[in-house]
């Protein structure tokens, strides 16, 4: 390491959007996405991805299983601005238009290790029933142009939303390496 330069460490997230629950739909897709501070840097692996459609399972549980790997390291001077991913669930309306069916996001475990996170989903609504109505009609229901924006707080109090089911998420973590002792692939 250089002198005087500043202390880098990895983070590593490796682990899956396993399923979710929406009992009233079916032929669901999920979209994932971080978002993090300014200070980190992805150094390997997708920020941003889409999964397949799936069909709810047929037990009682009714699940949607999606099992879509998320692999990325990051890298940061400081732990401000922790990574956080963002899940955009869509699927079609009755209209067979592709509509938003929750929002919903989780920091990045702190510690390294296995972990299972459920992340509750939110759906924005409409202000008014005559706007609900001419949103249903038109096909076009209230979203975010940048699903990102889900994970500031800034403003988010002031948006109608409903509660929606939720996914799960598993994640393996390995975090706190410092980027000099992490070694590359050897050499063949």
């Amino acid at each position: 390491m250089a002198a005087g330069g500043p202390s880098v460490f990895l983070l590593m997230v490796n682990g899956q959007v396993e399923s979710a629950q929406f009992p009233e739909f079916d032929n669901l897709y999920c979209k994932y996405c971080f978002v993090y501070g300014q200070d980190w840097a992805p150094t390997a692996g997708l920020e941003e991805g889409i999964s397949q459609i799936t069909s709810k399972s047929r037990d009682a549980c009714q699940a949607l299983v999606w099992n879509f790997p998320i692999d990325i390291t990051f890298k940061s001077t400081n732990p401000f601005g922790w990574p956080q991913i963002v899940l955009s669930v869509y699927g079609p309306d009755v209209f067979g238009n592709d509509v938003v069916r929750g929002y919903g996001a989780v920091h990045v475990p702190f510690s390294p290790g296995r972990h299972k996170r459920t992340i509750p989903m939110f759906v924005p609504e409409s202000t008014s029933k005559l706007q609900k109505f001419t949103s249903w009609f038109m096909g076009r229901r209230p979203e975010y142009t940048d699903p990102k924006v889900v994970a500031q707080g800034e403003g988010r109090e002031v948006v109608p939303h409903r509660a929606s089911p939720s996914v799960r998420t598993s994640h393996s973590m390995a975090a706190g390496l410092p980027a000099e002792h992490v070694k590359g692939p050897s050499p063949v």
